[in-house]
């Protein structure tokens, strides 16, 4: 069942894997560039049903750091159209993630530490729903108004956009792992006392003014997807995999058709108990109790353990990472080990004889 196809809206997926986003800090003023064409454009021909780009910002503060992705101007689109027809053109769907760092912004690439830099010119200050910073040593944020709030979910929807003139045939919203909107979602980050905080509806509903701002301006028959941290991991006191049921039903209403669901990122000295495949179970949960599809991520390696999940219902799709930056083939390898018939690019097939 890996290798079935699946069908969201108009858009059919060639089989269940998909790429996760995973950011590069290899970009130029939030341009794509050839090593987006390469990095995305093999994870296509290695044979994944939809390929998801890094977390791409709608404003310029909005990135993890100043060598992410962006679509906050025009001048980002064609970079990245250039990606989604190499894409299409070699069977995936192309999907763009569209994100805000938030409080989590203006940090330094993995491999030059991770560490909050000063933020550059045009991204100060920082923002986020409350004057709370992630953790020590990060920069504290400022607490957005509801102006600035209301421009952000025009971000969102212009972001979306240009994302539809680039040629993407799915969009997901990054609403997890401590960033910007997940920062609205958690009693952890969000101490507002206005109609944007306090309870449930309120800390929900920046996400729910994107997704409508967002399906307003992407067309009726392409999927919309949202990436939720499905627990804090704080117990009670943060988000919850219940909240996430709720949220997801809210979203089902909204136009919303897939969460994504990974977990944490936004506590800092959060215990997560991870192992092979430790977020299915709320994924699972989530497309059970909420009547949501969903995908499950998260240390999901072998093709069988794919396999597992898919045919006993637990997730509609299976979103791999590292996986795939360890093997760009990884759906190919799968397909040979689980004996399905898929076609191989004819460039290629004399290895898989």
């Amino acid at each position: 069942m890996l290798f079935d196809p699946f069908t969201l809206r108009g858009v059919t997926f060639r089989n269940r894997i998909g790429v996760s986003p995973m950011c590069q800090y290899s970009s130029t003023d939030g341009l794509a560039d050839e090593w987006h064409l390469v990095h995305l454009g093999s994870r296509a021909v290695g044979g994944a049903g939809l390929v998801l780009t890094e977390a791409t910002a709608v404003e310029a503060r909005g990135r993890i750091s100043p060598e992410d992705l962006g679509l906050w101007k025009d001048a980002q689109i064609e970079p990245l159209g250039r990606v989604a027809r190499f894409l299409r053109a070699h069977g995936a769907v192309p999907g763009i993630q569209l994100a805000h760092a938030g409080r989590k912004g203006s940090t330094a690439r993995p491999w030059e530490g991770g560490r909050p830099l000063a933020p550059p010119a045009g991204w100060s200050p920082i923002v986020a729903p409350s004057a709370l910073a992630y953790g020590d040593g990060y920069q504290t944020p400022e607490a957005l108004g509801e102006p600035d709030i209301l421009a952000l979910v025009d971000a969102f929807a212009r972001a979306a956009a240009r994302a539809a003139q680039a040629g993407f045939e799915a969009v997901e919203i990054h609403a997890a792992h401590g960033y910007l909107i997940h920062e609205f979602l958690s009693p952890l980050s969000n101490r507002r006392d206005d109609a944007w905080g306090g309870s449930f509806d309120g800390r929900t509903r920046f996400l729910l003014e994107i997704v409508a701002a967002v399906r307003r301006v992407w067309a009726d028959d392409r999927p919309l997807l949202v990436r939720l941290s499905t627990t804090d991991w704080q117990g009670p006191a943060g988000w919850t995999v219940e909240d996430s049921i709720a949220l997801a039903r809210q979203l089902r209403a909204a136009g919303v058709d897939l969460v994504d669901c990974s977990s944490g990122g936004n506590a800092s000295g959060a215990r997560i108990d991870v192992g092979p495949g430790y977020q299915v179970a709320n994924a699972a949960r989530i497309r059970a109790e909420a009547g949501m599809p969903t995908a499950a991520v998260g240390v999901i390696t072998e093709p069988a353990q794919a396999e597992h999940i898919v045919r006993t219902g637990q997730a509609d799709l299976v979103f791999l990472a590292r996986a795939l930056l360890r093997d760009p083939y990884w759906p190919l390898r799968a397909a040979r080990e689980l004996g399905a018939a898929v076609p191989y690019p004819p460039q290629y097939e004399r290895a898989w004889r």
